[in-house]
């Protein structure tokens, strides 16, 4: 069984995400730690990106800090091998494909399998543009998180036929962010998605309050926090490892009553 799958079988999964190097990668690593002992279940490293289209402007702020830091793959690499002598909690990389073209695709998915990395997210690829990227991490044994959106109808069926990992269900329309109260009805999209085969669904974009988290939940398998996450680390800089973990604990409370 993968190690994503394996992630949504002890109830309902808290999924964080970070950029990497923001506020540096050594805080980057710690955090990793912190999250995966606070009891997240999977964790999403964001490659940073110059053009990052699906996201909001706090994790775009983020993505531009981490670049001017000095992050680059190759370094996110080299922190995630230091990971892997110290932890075996499931990780996806979330980034652009810009990023992995660049890099060179076989050699970005060969060396992420290498290190133990278990999805990959492209949010800029387009399911019907997903043949650049789906062959090779299958040869990798890469799970190519399938995203699905209130917009996708009856695409969300045929999504589902080839998705792998886990299904991220987008919560609403527009760019990643905290959001007040989130409208759409998502208990239709994971029917769709589960009417077709039993992945786990998990849901994001503007979740931030354990309520919220606790309301997607009932509905899907996971709960997926970015911009909530990344909010404190712009806000306490190298000190952000213990507010992050405390919020980390919280919202894997909520998922847990």
């Amino acid at each position: 069984m993968s190690k994503i799958k394996k992630a949504f079988e002890s109830g309902k999964a808290f999924i964080p995400f970070v950029t990497c190097g923001d506020p540096s990668l050594d805080v980057t690593e710690q955090l990793v730690y912190a999250m995966a002992e606070a009891g997240a279940d999977l964790i999403e490293l964001g490659i940073p990106f110059s053009d990052p289209t699906a996201e909001g402007p706090v994790i775009e702020a983020a993505s531009a800090r981490a670049l001017a830091g000095g992050a680059t793959t190759d370094k996110i690499f080299e922190m995630v091998a230091r990971i892997r002598q110290k932890s075996n909690i499931p990780l996806v990389f979330m980034t652009y494909a810009n990023v992995v073209f660049s890099y060179g695709s076989e050699r970005f998915l060969s060396r992420a399998a290498s290190l133990g990395i278990d999805g990959l997210i492209l949010p800029d690829v387009p399911f019907e543009e997903k043949a650049e990227f789906d062959p090779l991490c299958k040869r990798h044994n890469i799970d190519l998180i399938s995203m699905v959106a209130p917009t996708s109808h009856e695409r969300i069926k045929m999504i589902a036929a080839e998705a792998s990992g886990f299904i991220y269900c987008v919560s609403s329309l527009g760019v990643t962010g905290v959001r007040s109260e989130i409208k759409t009805d998502l208990s239709e999209m994971v029917g769709l998605v589960k009417s077709v085969r039993p992945l786990p669904c998990a849901i994001g974009f503007g979740i931030s309050t354990p309520e919220q988290a606790k309301q997607m939940a009932s509905v899907a398998d996971g709960v997926i926090v970015g911009s909530a996450i990344v909010k404190l680390c712009a806000q306490y800089g190298d000190q952000c490892v213990s507010p992050v973990a405390d919020y980390v604990r919280s919202m894997k409370r909520a998922l847990s009553e």
